[in-house]
């Protein structure tokens, strides 16, 4: 195992450790975490066994920046020097004819030019002969300073910037092995430049990493029974997997257009080039679904809907009258067609639904990869605990913090290779009746904005409008 250095972008600081598990796991090979792994922090090291090991990370992480081979490390330059003399096995056949350049940056640092000189002459006993190309050099090498203050990074004041120079937690070295080339996908797949995308479309940076934690791999088949706008197809299918998405409301798939014009969903997917592997999208119930086999899909990974900006359906009605007629399509003097009735889904039951769905649905090995809102505060480790079933295992639970609120970016493998039968659906299938979740009826809470005295009302009062991004 050798030491590498990973340049993480710094956001989803929860999701890396996941992320880098699951690339990993995609392609067949280890990956070892130091056991003072920080995810805070920007640079971190870790073990690979090797150079290719590192690039496919660089390839499919959708967090990692840059991969470098990790030479040295140090709170003063003095020690950092010291314990790369120490690793000269490692950079000595680059010393003699190999051209190239000097990277150093800063962490909420920008370091003057001048001292930038100075490092890169601190390096001179390493005796590189070779030329200097500061375009398209065979050799770079990266030194990176580590600064935990951040004030000053945007309109700083000169003069503070100046005092603070030098004064960094630790400086990383190493040379680059690749740069990060799946972050670009963020623009690729920005939802702005959509040509279909609703209030509801997942961001695209967590919608990539939502089709990491699938290991979404050409040949394999994902699902997303809450598919509406797409958002999670369009990237599991990039990364090569064949996708088929459902939803209770058709009209979210399809889009607005002639009939004889491709729209919705699939004009999206032809704008990525990843049509062809839509195998189809239909528009049905997921507690009263057509799946007559289980075991078909390597994954299913969806963001189901909580009720902020549209709320959880499912087949029924809310109060059912006694003697109420049955519905004859006969009787209709219309030709509209007929739109069954719906009731609300609360959150804390369509959770459970939908892991007693995947036990059904998914391979064994497959994962199942969705959000869940919940309340910060009163969110307990047991709150996950109460929508599990046997032959279920959370593999990841990620935080995205928005405050008083968050989102839970939950993984959950099928183990084992028995098989179970379709799911009931039962309307008391909402978990352990003792303990009550945090995301247990998380619209209410949030339209009270989330005040434990604030009372009930069937028109509450709307708090501070979260950014888009937020929302889902």
């Amino acid at each position: 195992m050798q030491p590498y250095l990973i340049i993480f972008a710094q956001i989803h600081a929860e999701f890396r450790i996941p992320e880098l598990q699951s690339v990993a796991e995609l392609h067949g090979f280890k990956i070892y975490l130091p056991s003072d792994f920080d995810i805070g922090r920007p640079y971190q090291v870790i073990e690979l066994e090797s150079d290719e090991h590192a690039r496919l990370l660089a390839r499919r992480c959708i967090l990692v920046k840059s991969v470098y081979e990790f030479y040295a490390r140090g709170s003063t330059y003095e020690n950092m020097h010291a314990e790369n003399r120490k690793a000269s096995d490692r950079w000595l056949r680059y010393a003699e004819d190999t051209s190239f350049k000097f990277s150093i940056l800063g962490y909420n640092h920008t370091i003057p030019n001048k001292r930038q000189r100075e490092v890169c002459e601190g390096f001179s006993y390493m005796n590189l002969q070779g030329k200097i190309d500061l375009k398209k050099p065979e050799l770079v090498l990266g030194v990176f300073e580590e600064y935990t203050d951040p004030r000053g990074v945007v309109g700083a004041n000169p003069e503070d910037q100046y005092k603070r120079d030098g004064q960094f937690r630790e400086v990383f070295f190493g040379r680059l092995i690749e740069e990060g080339s799946a972050r670009p996908l963020i623009h690729t797949f920005d939802v702005k430049k959509r040509v279909f995308f609703g209030n509801t479309s997942m961001e695209a940076e967590v919608s990539l990493l939502m089709a990491n934690q699938t290991m979404a791999t050409p040949g394999s088949l994902v699902y997303d029974p809450f598919a509406g706008t797409g958002s999670m197809l369009y990237t599991a299918a990039w990364f090569g997997a064949y996708v088929y998405g459902s939803d209770i409301d058709g009209r979210q798939m399809r889009g607005k257009g002639a009939i004889n014009q491709t729209t919705g969903i699939r004009r999206a997917a032809e704008q990525y080039g990843v049509s062809q592997r839509i195998m189809d999208l239909s528009t049905f119930d997921m507690t009263h679904h057509p799946w007559r086999k289980g075991s078909i899909f390597d994954a299913i990974v969806t963001d189901p809907p909580y009720g902020v900006r549209a709320g959880a359906k499912r087949l029924g009605r809310r109060k059912d009258r006694p003697n109420r007629p049955a519905f004859d399509p006969a009787q209709r003097k219309d030709e509209q067609p007929y739109v069954p009735p719906t009731s609300p889904y609360e959150l804390s039951q369509l959770a459970s639904d939908l892991v007693h769905l995947a036990r059904y649905l998914l391979k064994p090995g497959g994962r199942l990869v969705f959000f869940l809102p919940t309340v910060n505060e009163d969110y307990q480790e047991i709150d996950v605990a109460t929508f599990m079933c046997d032959g279920m295992q959370v593999i990841a639970n990620s935080l995205q913090d928005f405050g008083s609120w968050g989102r839970r970016l939950i993984t959950i493998r099928k183990t084992g290779s028995a098989e179970y039968p379709p799911p009931t659906f039962n309307a008391d299938s909402g978990g352990d009746p003792v303990h009550v979740p945090a995301h247990r009826d998380f619209r209410e809470k949030y339209f009270k904005g989330f005040r434990k005295d604030a009372p009930s009302s069937t028109s509450p009062e709307r708090p501070e409008p979260l950014k888009p991004e937020m929302l889902s």
